[in-house]
């Protein structure tokens, strides 16, 4: 069987089944919420962190990506980090961006 790729205007039903389900959605509403709030600490703290790299060297996140990407710098412990840290907040947003598109149907 061969799969087809997801349009990003599609959407899909996910169902699950349980002697309980009202418990179920309960206990999956929670996590949700609590890993949402967990992501969104932490997108603070990572763009807390590429602040800190933006005023310590007078680029913006973007700048710096095009200049370290066309070999326009030396690589360095910061600046490892600083792509590390773009890199992440790329991460939580599109996390948190998939947490918050459920809707739970009944």
């Amino acid at each position: 069987m061969q799969t087809q790729p997801l349009e990003s205007n599609t959407t899909n039903l996910i169902k699950l089944r349980s002697s309980q389900p009202e418990s179920l959605k309960a206990m999956i509403k929670t996590d949700l919420n609590n890993r949402l709030r967990d992501l969104e600490s932490g997108l603070q703290k990572t763009q807390t962190r590429l602040k800190e790299f933006e005023t310590q060297y007078q680029w913006s996140t973007e700048q710096f990506i095009s200049l370290f990407t066309n070999d326009k710098l030396q690589h360095s412990e910061d600046f490892d980090e600083w792509l590390g840290e773009s890199w992440m907040l790329d991460k939580i947003q599109q996390k948190i961006a998939i947490i918050k598109e459920i809707e739970f149907v009944d």
